[in-house]
């Protein structure tokens, strides 16, 4: 802790109403969005303003400190302890104790990590290893929002550094380190995002030239003082709003973000900023007291309102809770936020002195080690009774890609077992990434027999042309590299495969949805690239495209000499899943119930799986067929072994450890041909 003589190296902040109402405007859409994204379908940019004010501020006090007596790290980041740990240090213990009443063992395993990730501020990092098809839903993730408070620490540890030494080496020279900064980060951030979304998003360089944006302000302001005639100013705050308004109606999760699209709340925020106090907005609508007192509580609101939101998530179970329990739940993230502010966060923020920044390190260091005994499962929530934990291990057995080798082709990261000419290529998504574990347990116990592999999948991605879906920008792209590949000499055989009963399976595929009606769970839908027409799957005419785009695919790597596999679905449904098992209330007591080990197929999945082994053989392509290891005669399939154990991690996937053992339908298209 730095002496009350170092304590005055740091410049201090003239207050500013306006970017108060600025945080206010930035938390609510966020909140929003949250609570019912069809309100403010871009209010997730609300981070993006978020970036801008604290580039603009601390940075602001960088240079001014470094403008007079000089810059102290020290104080610096014991400045940050008092503003960040006192509301962050709340949540997370609240999130922790609640979470070690209501969730299960894998849950609570998986908050574990988050609290040591959000203590460690590399929460962003931890959540990136974790994106996929696969990861536990987004919603029901206490501690996902802490994401963005992760990029902005990573921020403050290296910018202070680059900017001082900009500063002593020439003061000049910082406007063009940080225009550098601004562009290499913006460059890298369009270089991703349609190829890397979730290292767009999550990867603190991507977010550099909106905290940068600020931090440019800032210095313009200090070193030009601008004067702004009246009329510009006003322009200005007026430009800001409106570009601020336009990001959150226009911009919506389907968009590739940030990309190009974080232009409109970053910029907007700049403008608001640099048009200063004075201007009539400023002043009179994000100066007002109204704003300015949500703009007072922004942080611990920002840091409340998920968790509460996903606990509730987590207690209704299947489908979101009612429109009353979300914005409750946000009711109460408001009261919570001016109690964390009014006799947490502002008593200790301004109480100065060594024992209250080591107090605060050590109650985040003891989180930090509590979060890491959960995540090793030293420490076991109270939903922990052997029933429920054998529904938790089968929910988290999954492996891909276990161990397989990755590798670049046509600028896409493929997984590979073994190497050599004749490759088999297994194409589609998490339903043939399901047996990757199949395939690494008959390399590894006949190594000599199997065939070089490579899996080219990716997570609800159709392996068929033109089949796409709007939340996950890069599938076509994906699927027509990987389509040149398994048409290259270097692959000998293609397997097909994919969730059909999720795109298939959908009842009258020419029944228009109820303009009332909540949207599909998925908008997949076959692009005419001629047109440019939409032909949706789900309320539309595009299952038929969809169809004969398949069998064109068999067809075409058939005439170039591929074996060509069509695998075909496994039965699926939610009495399938091992938490249909699940039986009490979370808040009292749960209990896994013993069920029958048979459940009938559908006829509609009976009737789709014949169909696609008639395309198959239609079509030159070999069916491989799970259906009569899984199934009897009857139509009754298997959703747990003779033990009683689940066989499936969920209600669409089987779990890995089956799979090692019992799929061995798939092994005549990996074997070597004898």
């Amino acid at each position: 802790m730095s002496s009350p003589s170092e304590q005055n190296h740091l410049a201090h902040l003239k207050y500013r109403a306006d970017i108060d109402g600025l945080r206010a405007i930035a938390v609510l859409a966020v909140v929003l969005y949250h609570a019912s994204p069809k309100w403010v379908r871009g209010g997730f940019v609300g981070v993006d303003i978020f970036f801008v004010i604290s580039g603009y501020l601390i940075s602001t006090i960088i240079f001014g400190s470094l403008g007079g007596r000089g810059f102290s790290y020290a104080e610096f980041y014991a400045r940050r302890i008092r503003r960040i740990f006192p509301s962050l240090v709340l949540v997370l213990a609240a999130t922790l104790g609640f979470g070690w009443y209501v969730l299960l063992s894998d849950e609570f395993r998986q908050l574990g990590r988050h609290i040591l990730g959000s203590a460690g501020f590399v929460q962003n990092l931890v959540l990136l290893r974790e994106a996929g098809y696969f990861d536990t839903a987004a919603e029901s993730k206490p501690l996902l929002h802490l994401w963005s408070l992760a990029v902005e620490e990573q921020f403050y540890i290296f910018w202070p550094m680059v900017l001082g030494l900009a500063w002593a080496r020439s003061g000049r020279s910082v406007l063009t380190w940080m225009a550098v900064a601004v562009g290499l980060s913006f460059a890298l951030n369009i270089g991703l995002v349609y190829r890397y979304p979730d290292a767009a998003f999550y990867l603190p360089f991507t977010r550099v030239w909106e905290l940068a944006a600020g931090a440019i302000l800032a210095y313009m302001g200090l070193r030009r003082q601008p004067h702004h005639s009246g009329r510009s100013r006003e322009w200005q705050s007026v430009a800001g709003l409106v570009l601020i308004v336009l990001g959150l109606l226009v911009i919506h999760r389907g968009k590739a973000f940030p990309g190009f699209w974080a232009v409109l709340p970053v910029l907007g925020a700049c403008l608001c900023i640099a048009a200063g106090p004075g201007a009539w907005l400023n002043r009179h609508v994000l100066g007002s007291r109204l704003f300015v007192w949500f703009g007072l509580i922004s942080y611990p609101l920002y840091l409340w309102h998920w968790p509460l939101l996903a606990y509730a998530r987590v207690l209704q179970g299947e489908g979101d809770p009612s429109r009353a329990i979300r914005f409750g739940a946000v009711a109460a993230a408001v009261l919570l936020a001016w109690l964390s502010y009014r006799f947490v966060e502002r008593p200790l923020r301004r109480r100065e002195g060594a024992p209250v920044v080591a107090g605060l390190s050590v109650a985040m260091a003891v989180l930090s080690l509590i979060g890491a005994a959960a995540a090793m499962r030293l420490l076991v929530p109270r939903n922990d009774a052997p029933g429920l934990q054998v529904i938790a291990s089968a929910g988290s057995d999954w492996a891909y890609p276990d161990g397989m080798q990755p590798v670049q082709v046509n600028g896409q990261t493929l997984y590979r077992i073994g190497d050599g000419p004749g490759k088999v290529l297994l194409v589609g998504d998490s339903h043939v990434e399901q047996y990757g574990p199949r395939a690494v347990e008959l390399a590894k116990e006949r190594p000599g027999d199997v065939q070089p592999l490579v899996f080219a999948t990716r997570g609800a991605c159709p392996p068929i042309s033109n089949v796409l879906e709007d939340r996950d920008p890069i599938c076509g792209e994906r699927f027509d590299a990987v389509r040149r590949y398994a048409l290259s000499p270097d692959v000998s055989s293609v397997i097909v495969g994919g969730c059909w009963t999720c795109y298939f399976d959908i009842g009258d595929a020419t029944a228009q949805p109820q303009a009332s009606a909540p949207p599909p769970p998925d908008r997949y839908y076959y692009l005419d690239r001629r047109t440019g027409t939409r032909h949706y799957l789900r309320g539309g005419d595009g299952v038929e495209r969809a169809f004969e785009a398949l069998a064109a695919e068999l067809r075409a790597f058939k005439a170039a000499g591929k074996t060509t596999y069509l695998l075909l679905n496994i039965p699926v449904g939610v009495e399938f899943g091992p938490r249909s098992r699940l039986t009490g209330d979370r808040l009292g007591v749960m209990h896994a119930v013993p069920v029958t080990p048979l459940v009938a197929m559908t006829a509609s999945q009976a009737a789709l799986h014949e169909r696609l082994r008639r395309l198959a053989v239609d079509n030159g392509a070999i069916p491989i067929d799970p259906v009569p290891t899984l199934c009897q005669a009857d139509g009754q399939c298997r959703r747990a072994d003779a033990m009683g154990e689940p066989i499936y991690k969920d209600g669409v996937h089987l779990r890995a450890r089956f799979v090692r053992s019992a799929a061995s339908y798939l092994d005549p298209a990996l074997l070597k041909p004898r």
